[in-house]
């Protein structure tokens, strides 16, 4: 095996200096998350305040760091190749945790109140969601402390909390709460269940339930599964035990609910729209009632309440103590 001499790797080090790259920075991975969540150079340059062309350098040399390419660059805009995508996962979670970790260390100094960064996801009820966001603003500013809202969705995992991401949040969980994983802590907040619509021309519909059995025998308006993967997957599930076959289908406008229940009601079969956890068990708002004249849908309830979500509050164990007693004492003040 030849070797060489230290006068030979001193000659061959300038060259090996133009062709290893620098070390990664933190700016790199918050200028690609700001590309990724953007979708365009100059939007997101417009959100980091710097001009595009040193935006794009920036990425290109994070794409050499690297070593491999993160975007594709197309006409209709930027998609992510797999490495960008699992760079965009991690580089979340880094930035979060050196963001974390700044903002303690400044309260520790004194200089900022604490923060809670609590997670809102979309598919809460209404009513239970501005309960208790009430209810923490007052119980957080009562303590001296802010509260970072972030609408981002939750998984059964609770990954954002795990992950430092979010200090805690108001999630669905379908297990009992003592299954979840440490450091997390959890309170329930009562078992929620959906509702149903279906045609007015269903014999259910004259009961206002409709059974498990009948409800896998249809086709099933529910979803998107990436805005809940916990209800959506858990009640996948149960229904499957009663029809191996049955699946959800996607929704035809995911913002839309009226608009979705005016395309089931003249879809060629019979075809019903499942909403997420709604109403607490044992609040069921009353009989079925037309969505509309137009639709002729009417709102049902599955018998025995097969299908159900527990709200749930859920933080991360190592929070500070005074942060902990806010959540204890929102989740013991509140209305659900």
């Amino acid at each position: 095996m030849s070797t060489i001499t230290a006068k030979e790797a001193a000659e061959r080090l300038p060259s090996l200096e133009r062709v290893t790259p620098q070390g990664l920075e933190l700016r790199h991975l918050r200028y690609f998350v700001a590309v990724a969540d953007a979708g365009t150079f100059t939007h997101a340059a417009e959100q980091m305040f710097i001009a595009q062309p040193t935006l794009s350098q920036q990425i290109r040399r994070l794409e050499e760091i690297i070593g491999t390419p993160l975007l594709q660059r197309r006409h209709e805009g930027l998609r992510l190749t797999k490495a960008g995508g699992v760079l965009l996962e991690e580089s979340r979670a880094v930035l979060s945790l050196v963001d974390h970790g700044m903002s303690r260390t400044r309260q520790a100094a004194g200089l900022v109140r604490p923060r809670l960064r609590f997670v809102v996801p979309r598919d809460l009820p209404e009513d239970l969601a501005v309960d208790v966001v009430s209810r923490l603003r007052r119980t957080a500013s009562a303590a001296g402390i802010d509260v970072a809202w972030l609408e981002r969705p939750l998984d059964a995992e609770f990954s954002l909390i795990q992950q430092r991401q979010a200090d805690a949040g108001l999630g669905w969980l379908t297990a009992d709460p003592e299954a979840l994983p440490a450091p997390l802590e959890a309170t329930s907040l009562g078992e929620f269940e959906p509702e149903v619509w279906i045609p007015g021309t269903h014999p259910a519909a004259r009961r206002g339930t409709i059974s498990l059995g009948e409800l896998a025998g249809l086709d099933v308006i529910h979803g998107p599964r990436r805005l809940s993967t916990v209800t959506h997957n858990a009640w996948l599930a149960v229904l499957q035990a009663a029809n191996p076959r049955f699946d959800f289908t996607d929704p035809p406008f995911r913002h839309s609910p009226p608009i979705t229940l005016a395309f089931t009601a003249i879809s060629d079969r019979v075809t019903a729209v499942l909403t997420g956890p709604r109403h607490r068990i044992g609040d069921w708002p009353g009989p079925a009632d037309p969505a509309a004249d137009s639709t002729g849908m009417v709102r049902a309830r599955v018998e025995g309440s097969p299908l159900t979500a527990a709200a749930t509050l859920t933080w991360h164990g190592d929070l500070s103590r005074p942060l902990q007693q806010v959540l204890f004492d929102t989740g013991d003040s509140t209305g659900f």
